[in-house]
């Protein structure tokens, strides 16, 4: 089967792009349908299995959002532009995280590093999350969100303190739990103490000012 790639397939493997940088996750073969006008879903799939068959996208059985970006869409995507991204310092209690008085400075980054993209960088304080490659000093590029799934790291707001942690929720309880064994995992009982998730964190960029 040819590499090359149809306008109209193109087109649906930039819309899927598309939804996983704004959304976090790619559609399903309704909101495929629906974005191009498709009388069914089993068209969306036919397009989907034949960029599968092409090797820039790759389906996963038995899930409705089961497909994943490979290395070869890049090929086939527009280039993105370069993005101005506010790097955050340490967040004054109870302010929000992109106040101004919180944002130190703003770098340009490669947008295509990340997914789902990132809306801003936060400046790590400590080392509760080393085993997980996130350092002092690093820049941990973050997708804005209220919600976040068991497993994800996570920016997350406890009363007026936000720390990087990984999420795990059982009912009305929550564990924020770090990647370093010297750190005691964060119990939060959702019924008597306010949690907000402020974003998960999509990747890291090793950053030293005296570098």
């Amino acid at each position: 089967m040819s590499k090359t790639l149809t306008p109209r397939q193109r087109e649906i493997l930039k819309f899927i792009s598309q939804h996983i940088d704004q959304h976090g996750f790619p559609p399903t073969r309704a909101e495929l349908s629906k974005h191009f006008g498709f009388r069914s879903p089993n068209a969306a799939e036919s397009h989907l299995r034949a960029l599968d068959g092409k090797g820039v996208i790759q389906l996963e059985r038995g899930r409705s959002r089961g497909i994943s970006l490979t290395p070869l869409a890049g090929a086939h995507l527009p280039e993105p532009p370069r993005m101005e991204l506010p790097l955050v310092g340490r967040v004054a209690a109870g302010s929000p995280v992109l106040a101004q008085e919180n944002v130190e400075d703003a770098l340009r980054v490669d947008p295509a590093l990340f997914r789902p993209r990132p809306h801003y960088l936060l400046r790590v304080e400590g080392m509760s999350m080393r085993d997980a490659g996130i350092l002092d000093g690093d820049l941990l590029a973050v997708h804005r969100t209220p919600e976040a799934r068991d497993g994800q790291i996570v920016v997350a707001r406890i009363e007026d303190e936000v720390t990087v942690k990984r999420f795990r929720r059982d009912g009305h309880r929550v564990q924020l739990l770090a990647e370093n064994p010297d750190f005691a995992p964060i119990e939060v009982d959702l019924r008597h103490q306010a949690l907000a998730i402020e974003g998960l964190g999509v990747g890291v960029i090793r950053h030293r000012l005296d570098a």
